[in-house]
């Protein structure tokens, strides 16, 4: 066998090849940049790193790929680490950039170590390229097949390798930045050598300093509001730097972050022109969209899009200044809006990725217990809006040795309870007891066990799903046996060394709506006697008002959940937000909106969990969901709840579905997929085409065939579908 080898010092790539992309073991870049992301906190200038246990990548990976090749081939090389490289077994001296192969059957691997970076390779022929095809291992003697096949000597498992858009071999994995754009400030005000400089609303990137001038140290503290950046003792985040210019130039801070104010402290005789800056961002297009009658609203909506923005980056995080990690129950509501508005599936699986880790498990997800079950409900809702089993068949394993230590931490009466190094969460609330077996966690972990069963059927473990299954069952009749408490027509909070407690609280009540648990009459009492009763322990985070608002739309009260929304999320536009809170007290006022944890700035005033909005307009208002995955099979019932008219468009895998809705005309054109609109009018609803599946009590079905576009004349029920 001939091997012809060639050293180049720049890649250039041959005419006419198939498309070739960087790869790596699967997940493994996932954890290498949510470890470079997240430890990029600092808090008054100190280094803040999280506090659970972060894993990394594997440093050595072997990739191989078998060819039978028409004629000779000349493949180009990209590699991050140190490599070797083989055909059929024998080694080629050296690093090379480029080689030749012959025609016929070979071997081609590559062995990579790289302890800086995730070890990736890009290979690019015209015939052979570096793709889904090839096979990775990180010397545990098991091949992982990229197209989603394992084989060892126990059998086959199906797994996928994790990619992203990585298609320049000049631009490896590890050289990824966000985009940025400049952006210029909106109002400056100077005093001695004090500079205040405003940039209009939340924002996220670099600061700009333009002519600067002199020898001396330049202080920056950043605020999210004007009072903080004023606050040289307590603003949240600050920059020091020392200076040495004998002539004007420009200088940019090295470590984005989130501001609206910028204080600027300059040392006696330095001088400064100007200051703007890089707003750094994730190019995601939005496919969502919402517009109604109510310009509060709309608002409301396109605030909560940009606060949803601000937080989309690398991966789903809280907070733009603090916390900047990945918090699985953050994240989980981030999935839930993305599929409303961006549709970004790569976004979704990169941040389960970097949160799930590796194994062996030791802890919970980011040390919480119901965050570990929000992680297992995220991938239960990300097959069903996408209809995507690969990130299933790729980490099935991993979500089997996560779900087998959440079993492992079971009482002897079946139920989860905290335990030492559990951090039991479920809201910021005062006098929110964490003690005994809560049922709020006990109807998540019904619910992860449900999603184990699908998951399980998806990769074949029959015995597996058939568990799973019998366990959820079996958790679902303890739930009713030991919590629900009749003479107050609701599942109490919590059960205390065997005995049930008293307290209600509405976040189990509210979950067990929209997962479907309660039958009816069981929904419209917890919805009387808890979610509309004000003697219950009241919500005051965006965060569980998610959920609460969730559990009202689910039960039809629409009319209610926009006045709710105009009144909580109004009042902090009202407050003077540009983007939406952590946590927002209408009984508050002046600073006290800006205190949290102890610390006069200690909130955060852009959190992602505060853009719901985005999500009980699309699925609840707009009313589109899925029926099955994919949207094979979806449903749109829209409920005005009060508007006069909306109109909006909801992304789906195969393209968006856009629907108008007025008190007598309701527009819709579907995509790929059967759909069924669901109405209720007091006339039988007529227009071109139309085709009535179902008809009970004014409620109406009608056929939504693939591709078409509907115009329907009914005249609204004052109530709305139930």
């Amino acid at each position: 066998m001939s091997v012809v080898i060639t050293l180049l010092c720049f890649f250039h790539e041959p005419s006419h090849a198939q498309s070739a992309q960087w790869i790596w073991y699967p997940g493994d870049y996932e954890i290498w940049l949510g470890n470079k992301m997240q430890n990029r906190r600092t808090e008054r200038g100190a280094f803040l790193p999280p506090f659970w246990k972060l894993d990394s990548h594997y440093n050595l990976i072997d990739f191989h790929k078998d060819v039978d090749l028409k004629m000779e081939e000349e493949v180009s090389l990209a590699v991050e680490g140190k490599y070797n490289v083989k055909i059929d077994g024998r080694a080629i001296f050296g690093e090379p950039r480029k080689i030749t192969i012959p025609p016929g059957k070979h071997r081609i691997s590559l062995k990579v170590f790289c302890q800086e970076k995730v070890p990736a390779i890009f290979v690019q022929g015209k015939q052979l390229v570096s793709d889904s095809s090839w096979l990775v291992t990180y010397e545990d003697k098991e091949w992982i097949d990229q197209s989603g096949k394992v084989a060892d000597q126990s059998g086959t498992v199906w797994l996928k390798a994790s990619s992203w858009n990585f298609n320049d071999p000049n631009s490896p994995p590890s050289a990824f930045k966000l985009e940025v754009v400049p952006k210029s400030a909106l109002h400056t005000e100077r005093k001695g050598q004090s500079i205040l400089v405003d940039f209009g609303k939340e924002t996220f990137g670099f600061v700009k300093f333009h002519g600067l001038n002199g020898n001396g140290e330049l202080n920056v503290f950043y605020g999210e509001s004007r009072e903080e950046a004023l606050s040289v003792d307590s603003a949240e985040t600050l920059d020091r730097f020392i200076i040495h210019a004998d002539r004007k130039s420009d200088t940019l801070n090295t470590l984005s972050k989130a501001f609206r104010y910028v204080n600027i402290q300059l040392a006696p005789g330095m001088s400064l022109d100007s200051v703007s800056m890089l707003y750094e961002y994730l190019p995601v297009a939005d496919r969502g969209d919402f517009r109604c009658a109510d310009e509060e609203i709309n608002r409301i909506y396109e605030v909560s899009k940009y606060t949803f923005h601000l937080n989309t980056r690398e991966f789903f995080i809280d907070g733009i200044k603090r916390d900047r990690w990945i918090w699985s129950g953050d994240a989980y509501q981030s999935f839930l809006m993305n599929y409303y508005l961006l549709f970004d599936s790569p976004s979704v699986t990169r941040t389960l990725l970097a949160l799930r880790g590796k194994d062996p498990v030791t802890s919970h997800v980011n040390t919480i217990m119901d965050y570990t079950f929000y992680w297992f409900m995220g991938i239960h809702d990300y097959y069903l809006y996408t209809g995507d089993k690969t990130f299933i068949t790729q980490f099935y394993p991993r979500m089997k040795s996560l779900m087998d230590f959440c079993l492992s931490r079971r009482n002897s009466n079946g139920m989860m309870e905290g335990q030492a190094g559990d951090w039991v969460f479920i809201d910021w609330a005062e006098d929110l007891s964490k003690q005994g077996e809560l049922s709020f966690e006990q109807l998540l972990l019904a619910r992860s066990l449900e999603t184990m069963s699908l998951s399980a059927t998806i990769v074949n473990d029959t015995a597996g799903a058939a568990s799973y299954a019998k366990l959820a069952v079996e958790l679902k009749e303890k739930i009713f046996s030991q919590y629900w408490d009749q003479s107050q027509h609701a599942l109490v909070h919590q059960r205390i060394n065997g005995k049930q407690a008293a307290k209600i609280t509405r976040y189990a009540n509210m979950f067990g709506i929209f997962f479907d648990y309660f039958d009816t009459r069981q929904k419209t009492e917890i919805k009387e006697h808890v979610l509309l009763n004000d003697q219950i322990q009241k919500i005051t985070t965006p965060y569980m008002r998610f959920y609460e608002l969730e559990a009202l739309c689910a039960m039809g009260e629409q009319p209610y959940v926009l006045k709710e929304m105009k009144d909580y999320w109004g009042g902090m536009l009202n407050a003077g937000a540009t983007s939406f809170w952590e946590e927002f007290d209408p009984s508050k006022s002046g600073t006290a909106h800006l205190a949290m944890y102890g610390r006069p700035y200690g909130k955060s005033l852009c959190h992602a969990w505060g853009s719901s909005p985005i999500y009980l307009l699309g699925k609840y208002f707009l009313g589109v969901r899925p029926l099955s995955p994919g949207y094979a099979t979806y449903i749109a019932q829209p409920v005005l709840g009060g508007l006069k008219w909306m109109e909006g468009s909801v992304p789906t895998p195969k393209g968006d579905i856009k629907i108008y809705c007025s008190e007598t005309e309701v527009r819709i054109s579907g995509t790929a997929g059967s759909g069924i609109l669901r109405i209720k009018s007091l006339i039988k609803p007529s227009g071109k085409n139309l085709r009535i599946l179902k008809e009970k009590d004014h409620l109406y079905e009608l056929e939504i065939l693939p591709g078409r576009a509907y115009k329907i004349h009914y005249q609204l029920a004052i109530s709305p579908p139930e």
